[in-house]
């Protein structure tokens, strides 16, 4: 992962922010109805993950965006005001609580992009998304919809794993996503999550899925849990597709395949800490896959009733 920009650069003019747009997002048009001064208001934060990228933009005024978005899918998501969009001949208008997605190598436009529109955006290169829904669903004829709510479970819980993806790798600098493996997991988890929670719902299962693909899910993560998992990594042992995977684990485990691994995370570097093995907190729990120290630490408490450096502190 890649930390491309800070947080609202200073830009000398609109031919600037257009340049630095285009070079770490998409390249595109841009039309701004206001001063070049204007554009030192504006703010570009990009965070590279190589087959996707996550992009906070905001303008210091209104600014109109024309693009056929080559090679690439972009999903924009308002955390603030509208953002009104026309894809071909058809219209589209996009607040919080929802996403627009745009395909690859269509033109669009953005007519009025307002300073109060406070947008995140992911770019998904055309060829991981194919690649990421053939896997998930198990067929090929998956269609991103143009309108995604982000206001159902699904959404909000994608939602959440993008501005958490964000916000850490700003807070840490990309450095725990250095690793290309660890980065490349990441972007399918965001892929992943983004086609269940905007992809409809398949028809019922002929019959509910074996125990034995289960089995051999939990055998890989026993076997492995501090290797980056993608969900479509543990579909594909299973032998089906993401979300009927989630579906059987619900129904023979309980829990969710993820909700597994990061129970069996916490159990190894319990077991660590017990015993005074591997260094530090934070030296453990990256030697288990954890990537969100924060969050690792809120978990920890709740399942073993104390922190993980209480835990250390009183090692054996």
């Amino acid at each position: 992962m890649k930390h491309l920009r800070e947080t609202a650069p200073r830009f000398e003019d609109w031919e600037g922010l257009q340049e630095a747009l285009a070079d770490a997002y998409f390249p595109h048009a841009m039309h701004p109805s206001s001063s070049p001064r204007e554009a030192a208001a504006s703010g570009l934060e990009v965070i590279d993950l190589g087959s996707c990228r996550l992009a906070h933009i905001r303008f210091g005024a209104t600014v109109g965006i024309e693009s056929d978005h080559p090679g690439a899918v972009a999903v924009n998501i308002p955390l603030s005001g509208h953002l009104a969009s026309r894809i071909g001949s058809l219209d589209f208008d996009a607040g919080p609580g929802q996403a627009t997605a745009f395909p690859a190598d269509t033109p669009a436009r953005m007519p009025a992009w307002t300073p109060d529109a406070d947008v995140l955006g992911l770019r998904i290169d055309a060829e991981h998304l194919r690649r990421e829904s053939e896997r998930v669903f198990a067929r090929k004829d998956v269609v991103l919809p143009t309108e995604i709510d982000l206001r159902t479970p699904a959404g909000r819980a994608w939602f959440q794993m993008a501005r958490t993806t964000f916000d850490n790798a700003r807070d840490c600098g990309g450095i725990l996503y250095q690793d290309p493996q660890v980065a490349a997991s990441i972007a399918s988890m965001l892929v992943t999550g983004l086609l269940l929670a905007a992809v409809p719902e398949e028809p019922p299962a002929q019959g509910a899925l074996r125990p034995r693909p289960v089995h051999r899910v939990i055998e890989a993560i026993a076997l492995d849990p501090a290797r980056a998992w993608s969900p479509a990594d543990l579909a594909v042992i299973a032998g089906v597709s993401v979300r009927r995977l989630q579906q059987s684990f619900r129904e023979h485990v309980g829990t969710t395949p993820f909700a597994h691994l990061h129970d069996v995370r916490l159990e190894r570097i319990h077991d660590d800490l017990v015993h005074g093995r591997g260094g530090t907190v934070t030296d453990v729990a990256l030697s288990w896959g954890v990537t969100h120290l924060g969050r690792f630490a809120a978990a920890y408490r709740d399942k073993y009733g104390e922190l993980p450096s209480h835990t250390l502190a009183t090692a054996s």
